[in-house]
């Protein structure tokens, strides 16, 4: 059994990826993939959806905090 324990990841709304409010781009880092690629699917999924994730964003803008400024968390696959 393993019994080091691993630090949890905190999902956190961007300072560095915003566009408008960090949310794609906190999830982004979160996932370690490219904010783009999570915009191009908010988008898309808003679209086949009738507005459903556009509520959804809207209630992560709300939920999810900003990233910390001293710690935030850098994403290495994304683009500054």
């Amino acid at each position: 059994m393993n019994t080091e324990s691993t630090p949890l990841k905190h999902l956190y709304r961007s300072r560095n990826q915003r566009v408008l409010a960090g949310v794609c781009g906190g999830l982004g880092e979160y996932f370690n993939i490219d904010p783009t690629w999570i915009r191009l699917i908010f988008i898309f999924m808003t679209l086949l959806g009738l507005g459903t994730f556009l509520i959804v964003y809207l209630i992560f803008w709300v939920i999810v905090p900003n990233a910390p400024t001293s710690s935030s968390i850098e994403c290495p696959n994304c683009k500054k």
